[in-house]
């Protein structure tokens, strides 16, 4: 069995570091899309005499805490904490619905026109998380995000990343060229290279599921061509890298084709960047969607493996977004999305190189 026979699911929230005893359901969103996971709770008005319609209407702040338990409550997984966004108060029912994101949203709403004079980009994620009380989870790197010309110069002001209009635009951008991750955790910022937990695997079979849809995406089947062009100003010169990814499918027809634009790449960047562009629209060919009783291990970063299917859909999936929901009327469900390339698709991999005027 994928889950324990014996379960027993409780929620509980914290506001404001009290317990919210009216709460009755609640609903945390977890993906791994360079965004804020979300929350929305809901709880009885006349249940909880220290959150009634008077402190919903008047409070600014509200920080929230949502945890859950498999063994009756007597230990909680925290899965989220966050401020709330929007409060709506429903007096006819008794019920007030609150909506809110991860700690990562004070940085999405901080604008900023910023200039780090030749600060690397884990320095930058280290600044910006403590500027906003987070815990930094930061591995170093080395190179000065305002430098050009390779080795020759450094710029003293961002004006590359000018266009960054939010902190979290700017951490954003800053991982993608160091080819890292960066999300919130509890009160922790994450800026570190792309990883799947592998420790984390969970088989599932059809027997454990509630839904299961499986889809394919025959377009990208037929072969994926990628490539980057740059024009490099110290050398004056135009590089484009191309990295191919041959065909799972026999129906035939041209690969998909994507071209991206990055300045002063050198040609290894170049090929680097074409590559992980690669790997992310391969795995988009084949995608799960399956709903399942709620577990606690899963994260946005796991791999799922399908089995039993007896298809080609039977392989490992990396987890895109996790929807786990407890209440009253549902008890503890999760929805999982993943998705990946076919089974031995890496294999078709190729790259090709053009170098100045292409």
């Amino acid at each position: 069995m994928l889950l324990s026979e014996s379960r027993a699911p409780r929620l509980l929230a914290l506001v404001n570091g009290a317990v919210l005893s009216s709460v009755t359901d609640a609903e945390v969103i977890a993906n791994n899309h360079y965004a804020a996971d979300r929350f929305r709770a809901t709880a009885a008005l006349a249940g909880d005499p220290a959150f009634g319609s008077a402190f919903w209407s008047s409070t600014d702040t509200i920080a929230v805490d949502i945890r859950f338990s498999l063994d009756g409550g007597a230990s909680f997984t925290s899965l989220i904490r966050g401020n709330v966004d929007k409060v709506s108060l429903d007096p006819a029912t008794g019920l007030v619905h609150l909506e809110g994101r991860d700690l990562g949203a004070a940085m999405i709403e901080a604008r900023t026109q910023e200039a780090f004079a030749n600060r690397t980009a884990s320095e930058i994620a280290t600044i910006l998380a403590q500027r906003h009380g987070l815990t930094p989870n930061v591995r170093a790197t080395t190179t000065p995000v305002g430098r050009y010309y390779q080795n020759e110069h450094d710029q003293i002001t961002l004006d590359q990343f000018s266009f960054m209009t939010t902190e979290w635009d700017l951490l954003c951008n800053l991982a993608r060229l160091e080819g890292f991750d960066v999300f919130v955790s509890g009160s922790t910022l994450n800026f570190q290279p792309a990883f799947v937990t592998p420790d984390v695997v969970l088989s599932v079979a059809p027997t454990d599921l509630v839904d299961l849809r499986m889809e394919r995406c025959l377009t990208l089947a037929r072969g994926i061509q990628v490539t980057v062009k740059s024009w490099n100003a110290r050398q004056q010169a135009m590089f484009a890298e191309t990295a191919i990814l041959a065909g799972t499918s026999d129906c035939g027809g041209p690969p998909q084709t994507y071209v991206f634009v990055q300045p002063n790449l050198t040609p290894d960047q170049a090929l680097n960047l074409a590559q992980r562009k690669l790997a992310e629209l391969a795995q988009h060919e084949r995608v799960i969607d399956l709903t399942m009783p709620g577990e606690l291990t899963l994260t946005p970063r796991s791999l799922i493996t399908l089995t039993a299917t007896g298809t080609a859909f039977d392989q490992s999936y990396f987890v895109d977004t996790i929807e786990r929901r407890i209440g009253v009327g549902c008890g503890f469900v999760q929805r999982v999305r993943a998705k990946n390339m076919s089974s031995g698709g890496a294999a078709g991999l190729s790259n090709l190189s053009n170098g100045s005027g292409a």
